[in-house]
């Protein structure tokens, strides 16, 4: 930032006041992030985990940490470091929720920095740039990854890890410094380490730069592409063959073939229609419920054409007004088409398929790559400085900054006359408060010493090696001087409207004068004064205009200038609906996170075993469905469900009076649903085991071979030990005097059981054998 003195406000000195008033994008952009924060933190707290987050516990809590432990798969997933950090979790706070809610909101605080850090990187600065910010900050597609352990710990490290690697590659494009090919490596791995789909990176990263910084028909781009930065593909290629050797020799195929071709285009009208572009636009306003987890997409089918036909119009009039919008639109259907294709590729063919395009998660990277792409076709990239034309040095203020030399344009509230500096165009470089750093963005206001009147940061562009410094560029951002040439979007440089001869060095300089009211209708700035010759040059057909834009823009359509009031306040009634939309997008979004049947079935279950008595014991069953589902299992079973909880219930395969939670978690008495023995002989007795003879009792019904439960009550006249025997498989019990039951798990089948005693003085009398499974006592 621009530190050439103590800022000032109009009621005294302060340093966050005066530094909001220099740079009020910036400022509104740090507001926007900090809103974010708190509203994801408040929203996810609002729930609690579910599903896949109790499974990835209870791995954590019944294993070690060992190489064995991280590299092992989970649903054929490739995350030993989301693996680290549950199981470090896990051991420190057991099932609390409130250490992943405080995880995930600092990953979301540095992928929201790094976000915005990369769109002034890559795009032409202004209060547009606030548009994109807001669309990935508040965007409902990325929701589950900010309130969803299971999906956030994937998530949130890949987009991380895209910010990254695309920040480091629009840096190496534009220096050719190879320490930026390491930054590259480091965040493509960093994101593998979490996530598997985090190899997706790589194509990206190849078709940003394609798209963006080469130019040319679509052959000769690739070729250029690969021909000019081998480097980094060099790099690339190497990280993903080893981490596909390494994938590909524990994971199996996961590959579906779609059972059908209305199946593959229900999946696509529903992945793009009801998830996607509703979801850009603030959609889809009304959710589905999935149980534990998070809702599904279920828009209004008005407001899905509404988004459809707003996201049309945007398209459109980006690619009219900016010569690189399109090539950013294709950037982004080229990413949603690998998005698709693998989404396509592993969930068409299963149990999945109907609501596969309906799932927000599955496309939450899609958000990265579409608020760059809206970025850049609105506002432009920002042009790679280019001093091969200049022999002067750059010259650096007091703090090293990199600053322009020049302004053609002062926005004096009153015109003075000019002095022999402002012939020239130069600033006095002993006053460095008065120069504008490569820091200020436009409309900023750059402090000055008191008594003099503040000074607004002009836009400036550079053309052909001329003009002045605006972006924000780092220190090793800035071309070397022996290169011949800086990486230009499209490889091509901008058209000079220099038909009356003119340049900038030669021209004089344009007296300054109140700028006019009409603002850009994309970027909302001012026009300013009469353009330059190498600005955009008034023709009777074109009205002069010297927005945002660059000389190789179409010219604006002559409606957008007749009629500039009306787009802009047609554009600010666009951006305030999708900000409602957002708004109760997400609203609603809480209301269905907030339900958590796995958060209500764990407090009755404390709350029980804290009243129980001592000694209570209990058979193993699975938690209810709506908590872990079936196909989870085992991990869907009560023993390793409460595997993390310090007060955790005791549980046995045997037991005379074992308890059993039911589905709402309270503790009740166990009875045994199946087939029983039927009446024994002896009155009084039943079936009578003694002398240690064998009792034969047939069973009111055939057992399958399948694990069960027996419950034999029983009279002995001492204690001994029994055999019970079924389908060939047998059980040795204690037996004790007097009148008892056992309950224990057998595994087997058959429609008679055998009964024995050890000791042949002893005498057990049965008639309440039964086989089944255990279900609570009503």
């Amino acid at each position: 930032m621009a530190s050439t003195g103590t800022p000032t406000t109009p009621d005294g000195p302060g340093l966050l006041g005066g530094w909001t008033r220099i740079h009020p994008v910036r400022a509104a952009a740090v507001a926007m992030i900090l809103v974010s924060l708190v509203w994801r933190a408040q929203l996810a707290s609002r729930g609690y985990l579910a599903v896949d987050d109790y499974v990835l516990i209870a791995r954590a809590a019944e294993s070690d940490l060992t190489p064995g432990f991280l590299l092992t798969l989970y649903n054929n997933h490739f995350m030993p470091a989301a693996l680290l950090v549950t199981w470090l979790v896990t051991r420190a706070a057991g099932l609390a929720y409130w250490p992943y809610v405080l995880l995930l909101t600092a990953a979301q605080a540095v992928l929201a920095v790094s976000f915005a850090r990369l769109l002034r990187t890559l795009v032409r600065p202004g209060w547009a740039v606030l548009v994109p910010l807001a669309l990935f900050l508040f965007s409902p597609l990325t929701l589950e990854a900010t309130s969803w352990w299971a999906v956030g710990v994937n998530m949130l490290p890949m987009q991380i890890a895209m910010v990254l690697a695309i920040g480091a590659q629009v840096r190496y494009v534009r220096t050719g410094r190879k320490r930026h090919l390491a930054t590259l490596a480091l965040a493509v791995v960093f994101g593998l380490v979490f996530f598997e789909k985090a190899l997706l990176v790589v194509p990206l990263v190849f078709l940003l730069t394609a798209f963006l910084f080469v130019g040319g028909p679509p052959v000769r781009a690739v070729l250029s592409t690969v021909r000019r930065y081998w480097p980094s593909w060099l790099v690339l290629t190497a990280l993903s063959l080893a981490f596909l050797a390494l994938y590909g020799s524990r994971a199996e195929s996961s590959m579906r073939r779609p059972d059908s071709l209305g199946e593959v285009f229900s999946f696509l009208w529903q992945l793009l229609g009801s998830t996607v572009v509703p979801g850009l636009l603030g959609g889809p306003w009304r959710w589905l419920p999935a149980g534990d987890g998070a809702p599904v997409t279920a828009p209004p089918e008005l407001g899905r054409w509404i988004a459809w036909a707003a996201f049309l119009v945007l398209v459109v009039l980006t690619v009219r007004l900016r010569r690189v919008a399109g090539r950013a639109w294709l950037l982004l259907a080229a990413y949603l088409t690998l998005v698709t294709a693998l989404l396509a590729a592993t969930r068409l063919g299963s149990i999945y398929s109907d609501v596969a395009g309906a799932v927000p998660r599955y496309v939450s990277d899609v958000v990265v790559v579409a608020a760059l792409c809206i970025g850049v076709a609105l506002l432009g990239l920002r042009p790679a400085p280019d001093h091969s034309a200049s022999t002067d040095p750059v010259p650096a203020n007091g703090d090293g900054d990199l600053h322009q030399a020049a302004v053609d344009e002062r926005a004096d509230p009153e015109p003075g006359p000019m002095t022999p500096d402002d012939a020239s165009g130069e600033v006095p470089t002993d006053d460095a408060s008065a120069q504008v750093t490569a820091d200020d963005e436009p409309g900023d206001v750059v402090p000055v010493p008191a008594g003099t009147e503040p000074r607004v940061a002009v836009p400036a562009t550079t053309y052909g090696g001329h003009g002045v410094l605006h972006a924000e560029y780092d220190h090793d951002e800035l071309p070397l001087r022996d290169r011949p040439s800086a990486a230009r979007p499209f490889d091509a440089p901008p058209r000079r409207a220099d038909a009356a001869g003119l340049s900038r060095s030669t021209a004089a300089p344009l007296p300054p004068g109140p700028a006019p009211d009409h603002p850009d209708p994309v970027d909302g700035r001012t026009a300013g004064p009469p353009s330059p010759p190498d600005q955009l040059t008034a023709t009777p057909e074109q009205p002069p205009f010297t927005g945002w834009r660059d000389p190789d823009d179409p010219p604006l359509p002559a409606v957008l200038v007749r009629h500039r009031e009306a787009v802009s306040a047609g554009l600010a009634l666009a951006l305030v609906a999708a900000g409602l939309g957002t708004a109760w997008t997400t609203a609603r979004f809480g209301d269905e996170w907030a339900v958590k049947s796995g958060r209500t079935y764990l407090e009755t279950v404390r709350a029980e075993l804290a009243a129980a008595p001592p000694g209570t014991v209990f058979f193993d069953q699975p938690v209810p469905g709506d908590v872990v589902p079936t196909l989870s299992a085992p991990y869907n079973r009560q023993s390793t469900f409460f595997h993390a909880l310090p007060e955790r219930p005791v549980f046995v395969t045997e037991a005379e009076n074992p308890s059993l939670l039911d589905s709402s978690g309270r503790i009740t008495p166990v009875k045994v649903d199946g087939p029983t023995a039927q009446p024994g002989p002896e009155q009084a007795c039943g079936w009578k085991v003694t002398g240690g003879a064998t009792a034969r009792l047939p069973l009111t019904g055939p057992r399958d071979d399948w694990f069960w439960v027996v419950r034999i009550g029983y009279l002995s006249s001492g204690e001994t030990t029994a055999t019970f025997r079924l389908g060939g498989k047998e059980k040795r019990f204690p037996v004790r005097t007097g009148l008892h039951q056992i309950f224990f798990e057998f595994t087997g089948g058959g429609d008679t059981v055998e009964l024995s005693v050890d000791d042949p003085h002893v005498t057990l009398c049965t008639n309440e054998v039964a086989i089944g499974t255990p279900t609570p006592q009503q």
